[in-house]
């Protein structure tokens, strides 16, 4: 018996909401067939979860991924909230850990919450500074969540003012017929010329939009003029 595992489950399953779990299962596509098949929801809000990975911030790395393997969500997700929390607070040498970890156990990094608020801030972080060769394998992966992970490693990135390998990597994912990866790409998209620069969105855009799925190319523009945005929208695609 793990005694920590077992505590951060029994914080958990005490402020469990079965109403709110069955409205969380149907908004994340949990049904035979849908992309978060099978995964099991306590209810609980994202703030409450926060709350639960400070109080259990010192649980050891080994023990976070075991409970990162949990059939259960929000137990996925404190356990994400706890390694992106020792990553930050941790030296080179820890995270360097976590990141080889947290590529290793992608499969249980699968659904797009989990993706969104692990990747840019343990994978695009540490490979700020070094090769991201990583990045293009995970965005040619046929696995869903790793595809997502890649592009969405880059918010890192573009936060600090680069956006090359967003643009790269979206060349990349532009015909992925997943709207998740459709979402991700058009809101990096997005971000590049909100955070970096207009013109450089525009210029990938005027390459592009003709081939982009609509989702895509509709998040791309978001923030866009609404006159501008018709214009785009305007093609046949």
């Amino acid at each position: 018996m793990n005694i920590g595992i077992d505590s951060v489950k029994k914080d958990l399953e005490e402020l469990s909401d079965p109403l709110k779990a069955k409205i969380l299962q149907r908004f994340f596509k949990t049904g035979k067939g849908q992309y978060g098949e099978g995964d099991i929801f306590l209810g609980i809000q994202v703030p409450i979860s926060r709350k639960i990975a400070r109080k259990y911030s010192s649980l050891k790395v080994d023990d976070v991924i075991s409970l990162l393997k949990s059939p259960v969500h929000e137990e996925r997700l404190v356990a994400l909230f706890i390694i992106v929390n020792q990553f930050e607070k941790g030296n080179e040498k820890i995270k360097e850990n976590i990141f080889k970890k947290y590529l290793e156990n992608t499969r249980y990094i699968n659904n797009w919450d989990l993706v969104d608020l692990s990747a840019d801030r343990i994978v695009g972080d540490y490979l700020y500074e070094k090769p991201r060769d990583i990045l293009y394998i995970l965005a040619r992966s046929a696995n869903l969540w790793e595809r997502r992970i890649a592009v969405m490693a880059t918010f890192n990135f573009i936060k600090k003012g680069s956006f090359e390998d967003t643009l790269k990597i979206s060349s990349m994912l532009l015909n992925d017929s997943h709207d998740l990866i459709q979402k991700a790409v058009g809101w990096m998209l997005r971000e590049v010329g909100k955070r970096c620069s207009k013109e450089v969105l525009e210029e990938f855009l005027k390459s592009n939009y003709k081939k982009m799925p609509r989702t895509m190319l509709r998040y791309a523009i978001e923030k866009f003029p609404k006159e501008l945005r018709q214009n785009y929208l305007k093609v046949e695609i």
